[in-house]
């Protein structure tokens, strides 16, 4: 990746409230991501930080004043990568992410990790000594191939890996099926796969209101065409059938493999082994009244 931009950013603190419905407090180690997803929301984020560079194509990385007091943190959500993952290829070398960790191994906060690598597994020790820690992985198909057109992020195989390590490590651990891929993406196939080794399951559809609709519709047209007319009555003519549909399918399999079904998160716990918690975001941002505007983050990590 030496064609991206990277440059240092200084910032009074990397440490922002957050109006997400997961966090009390939004951190992002960087700013972009070189992850390069073609469906990311995130990449509103170009309107205020002045960049014109294609996005995943620059990394601005943050310098912050050292969090002197992390226990004013203590019972609050952090939810580390909102509009970046915080284990982008270049955290490897560069350590932001490692450096926000040891800043807050001491102050009791819940910690919600989500990512596309494996990157994570490096910062295992610093995980387990922070008590309340989740790490959450965005798989949304079992096709290596579909993936390599979406992202530049590692293969599914290394991130089911990567949960499966870090869930026998004791953390606990989400497989983020989002966004969904009408017609494309196999949920209960990805469960099957992941069930064993996670605590929760979260689904969410793939929301195409952001700048990258038309980017997404031809990419159906060219690789998808049969599917074409589901996407153009879904995004075009919005229509929800087939989400709601989906629902009642991911109900029906919640009870198959008795696990609990809900349309929200619950508190901090670990699920049955075998049986984790699915949680039901499909068209969360429609029915819940946010939008894809950077007041979430789920599909964008």
């Amino acid at each position: 990746m030496s064609d991206i931009l990277i440059k240092p950013v200084d910032v009074k603190s990397v440490m922002t409230k957050s109006n997400l419905p997961v966090g009390g407090y939004s951190v992002n180690p960087y700013v972009g991501c070189t992850h390069a997803c073609k469906y990311c929301y995130a990449s509103f984020m170009k309107r205020f930080t002045g960049h014109s560079e294609p996005w995943g194509t620059f990394l601005d990385v943050k310098c912050w004043p050292e969090i002197k007091n992390p226990k004013r943190y203590k019972g609050q959500r952090v939810v580390i990568g909102s509009v970046t993952d915080g284990y982008n290829p270049q955290e490897e070398q560069i350590g932001n992410t490692r450096k926000l960790l040891e800043q807050l191994v001491d102050s009791e906060a819940e910690i919600l990790i989500c990512t596309k690598s494996d990157l994570v597994l490096r910062d295992l020790d610093l995980l387990k000594k922070m008590g309340r820690v989740t790490v959450s992985w965005s798989v949304n198909t079992l096709d290596e191939d579909f993936k390599n057109d979406m992202d530049n992020a590692v293969s599914i195989e290394r991130r089911l890996a990567a949960m499966k390590a870090v869930y026998d490590a004791g953390i606990r651990t989400v497989c983020f099926i989002s966004p969904v891929f009408p017609g494309i993406t196999d949920f209960k196939a990805i469960f099957e796969r992941a069930k064993d080794q996670c605590d929760l399951v979260w689904l969410e559809n793939l929301n195409l209101r952001g700048g990258f609709k038309k980017d997404i519709m031809d990419y159906i047209a060219a690789k998808y065409p049969h599917l074409v007319p589901l996407y153009d009555q879904i995004y075009n003519k919005r229509d929800r059938s087939y989400f709601k549909m989906l629902e009642k399918q991911a109900e029906e399999l919640a009870k198959q493999y008795d696990c609990p079904f809900v349309d929200n998160e619950l508190p901090y716990g670990r699920a049955k082994p075998g049986h984790p918690v699915i949680v039901d975001y499909f068209y969360h941002e429609e029915i819940r009244g946010s939008d894809n505007t950077g007041k979430r983050n789920k599909q964008g990590e």
